[in-house]
């Protein structure tokens, strides 16, 4: 996979998990996004989850989850915008395809990544670390058990 791949990989995982509020609050320190036209919604439906039993066993329907997608283009441009995120907040999902648009241009990415995309990725680092932390807390040591007999 190309650089440019992993890197857009990246920056759209990071925005299909951050809240509209959060990424308005990065926002306030980059200049105006460009302005944009919708090619589709934002809409919300449904996608099928599937699942495996023992992660590798037969492929099975496990549920349904709420998404909404978005697609946009930059005004001026031929650059296209993508957003998929969980649940059905409208605003998520087009300010992420507007970002996904604007950080394929070369010249906008340097100052978008750093003032949006990075601090993202540290608050969800951090509130993955916390719940492992509480997580760990209240792990049970199986094995020592055994030996207190």
């Amino acid at each position: 996979m190309s650089e440019d791949l992993q890197a857009r990989k990246r920056w759209m995982g990071v925005l299909a998990k951050a809240s509209a509020d959060a990424i308005r609050a990065c926002l306030h320190t980059v200049p105006p996004l460009p302005p944009h036209t919708r090619l589709r919604g934002p809409e919300t439906g449904l996608v099928m989850l599937r699942g495996r039993a023992g992660g590798d066993g037969a492929a099975f329907n496990l549920s349904e989850m709420t998404v909404t997608r978005c697609a946009v283009t930059l005004e001026g441009g031929d650059t296209v915008g993508h957003a998929y995120v969980a649940g059905r907040d409208r605003s998520q999902a087009e300010l992420a395809a507007v970002l996904d648009a604007a950080l394929q241009d070369a010249a906008q990415r340097p100052a978008l990544l750093a003032a949006v995309i990075e601090p993202l990725a540290a608050a969800q680092a951090e509130a993955r670390a916390t719940e492992s932390r509480k997580a760990a807390a209240t792990r049970v040591q199986f094995f020592t058990m055994a030996n207190m007999r």
